[in-house]
């Protein structure tokens, strides 16, 4: 039987998958990449890519080709909820960050921006970035079991195409194999929460519905028509994928009825009922089925294999956290191998990728069930039941519109259950707040930060360590730079005032000498590498002029010091604090 040699075997090529291989391959490290299937993402499926995983896909030089491909915020601000698209507007939302208020706290958080690329877009461009960095990927490649021990893990795969085996022997394996995941089986890992509730429709078409929506460009239309829907109510949704022709419709049905047959048929009938118009020329993409899922592992890793992505936490779309979370994931794995595979740091670091990523799995698949809640108070403000007929549905839009104490009564109502369902459309918090303990992070004894506001929907600004860098505009020959642009891309930073560059230098240089690690150093301020020319650094870094920040290569706080008193022997130890050395 051929043998295959390499560092990681990453099993899937979503968004997990082929950000890890990208990531691999930056960081100079030998990696194939098997997918089942004849191709990357066919169908559009998570789109919301939020402006964390925008950071991360800044860190890997893709940031400029992703947008390129995508809906910009301001295209994809607004929710609208009816009827139909065709029927009566119920209201709108401004959502993902637009509101003014939500604007400035998006604006002010990170140099990037939260954006629209659908999945069948941003996959093929993190695959040929892999690819061009020097991962080998392997498509119509089935995994099929494997085999582990002290050295590594012996992994048997399946050609589809000619049915021939093979193994790959590799250092590690990252399994980003989905919801269905193979791994996770094999590993037998514990799961906490339910799989399959409900059964859903996506339908995804193309239509010229430029004259019902042009005047209100929205990334999403929420629709209330009789029936059983989305989630089990009355409640179908309409997404836009590319203005104002390619759409996906998201529809129920009752599991109880049994599956419905997937035609196109079908996919017409469910469109045209979502439009409004049946009149409208609609050309069926494709018809697929899929399942509400809240549930996550309570352990992603076993030895030297690793879950990440749809494989170790399935949820709803709402919020739009899924293949963010998922990339988040792979960049938190995927510098510690590569820490590891070098020999810079000790095997004990892997284990931080339990310490820090199931907890935000959890907190995830909790957060996004609790927000189901949201949506029945738009049922009641209407005196629906959730399944309710046209006449039913008739009478109660004609209530809303009587010049009367009842109706006036029911549209406050309405306009309160509208507003209601705003954290659908968002989270920030829960984007921005990654707040990390393990032994890859080195707290400076100070009391942890208490959050002023909801940490789930606001940013919660710290350099505590564990949490994630602040951001800033500095300058450098006048010229606007990101703070962010100055750490991560594999390596950690050391961010200092003019007054502590020359000791930090002297102990970066410490530690590259006996840890084999090179830390830059960067001085902002008035003299130093770049100038902090609207004051904003020194207001928030929360250390003296010369304290320190040392930034992970993941961009999240390792460290930080208030001042260069013993510079060398406290970044030394704290690095190999950090290294499991």
């Amino acid at each position: 039987m051929t043998t295959l040699e390499t560092d990681v075997l990453i099993v899937g090529a979503g968004p997990a998958g082929a950000g890890a291989a990208t990531m691999l391959s930056t960081y100079g490290i030998p990696n194939i990449m098997v997918n089942k299937y004849s191709s990357v993402a066919t169908s559009p499926r998570a789109h919301i890519t939020n402006q964390r995983a925008m950071e991360v896909l800044r860190d890997l030089g893709v940031e400029a080709e992703v947008k390129a491909w995508a809906m910009p915020q301001e295209t994809i601000g607004t929710t609208v909820w009816a009827t139909s698209v065709a029927g009566q507007e119920l209201g709108r939302l401004r959502t993902w960050y637009t509101e003014p208020y939500w604007k400035a706290e998006h604006d002010l958080g990170s140099p990037t921006a939260i954006c629209d690329i659908p999945q069948d877009r941003l996959e093929p461009i993190l695959l040929a970035a892999a690819g061009l960095r020097g991962t080998t990927s392997m498509l119509n490649t089935e995994f099929l079991t494997f085999v582990q021990d002290d050295e590594g893990v012996t992994s048997t795969l399946r050609d589809r195409v000619t049915g021939h085996e093979f193994t790959v022997r590799s250092k590690y394996v990252i399994g980003a194999d989905g919801a269905r995941s193979t791994i996770v089986e094999q590993l037998n890992l514990p799961m906490e929460g339910e799989m399959g509730e409900g059964g859903n429709l996506n339908v995804v078409f193309w239509a010229d519905l430029t004259h019902l929506v042009a005047h209100r460009p929205a990334d999403m239309f929420w629709l209330i028509q009789p029936g059983t829907g989305h989630a089990g109510m009355g409640l179908g949704v309409l997404r836009m994928i590319q203005p104002y022709k390619r759409w996906m419709a998201t529809w129920g049905y009752d599991p109880a009825e049994g599956t419905p047959e997937l035609t196109d048929e079908l996919g017409l009938n469910i469109a045209h009922q979502i439009i409004g118009d049946d009149t409208i020329d609609v050309k069926i993409e494709s018809v697929t089925l899929w399942s509400v899922n809240h549930m996550n592992v309570t352990n992603n890793m076993v030895g030297r294999v690793f879950v990440v992505g749809d494989a170790a936490h399935r949820h709803t779309p709402m919020h739009g956290l899924g293949s963010n979370t998922s990339i988040q994931d792979s960049f938190n794995l995927a510098w510690k191998l590569a820490a590891v595979l070098k020999g810079q740091a000790g095997p004990a670091l892997l284990e931080t990728f339990r310490d820090e990523r199931v907890p935000e799995a959890h907190h995830l698949v909790d957060r996004v069930y609790r927000t189901l809640g949201v949506v029945p108070p738009m049922f009641m403000a209407l005196g629906l039941p959730p399944t309710a007929d046209k006449a039913t549905l008739a009478a109660a839009m004609e209530a809303l519109q009587q010049p009367t104490k009842e109706g006036a009564a029911m549209r406050a109502q309405v306009d309160e259950a509208i507003q209601g369902t705003s954290p659908i459309f968002g989270g920030y918090g829960m984007e921005m707040n990654q707040f990390y303990h393990s032994p890859a992070v080195v707290t400076d004894g100070k009391p942890e930060p208490q959050p002023k506001k909801d940490p789930e929907f606001w940013y919660c600004k710290s350099t505590y360590p564990g949490r994630h860098i602040i951001h800033a505009w500095l300058t450098k020959n006048q010229r606007p730079v990101a703070l962010l642009d100055l750490v991560g891309h594999g390596h950690f930073t050391l961010l200092t005032g003019v007054s502590g560059g020359d000791a930090w230098r002297q102990a970066a240089a410490q530690v590259a000498g006996q840890l084999g690690v090179d830390i830059p150093v960067v001085t902002i301020g008035r003299g130093g590498d770049y100038e902090d020319t609207w004051g904003t650094y020194a207001r928030d870094c929360e250390v003296a002029e010369d304290g320190a920040l040392l930034v992970r290569p993941d961009q999240i706080i390792g460290w930080r010091a208030d001042d260069s008193t013993r510079a060398t022997p406290r970044l030394v130890e704290s690095m190999r604090h950090i290294l499991a050395r």
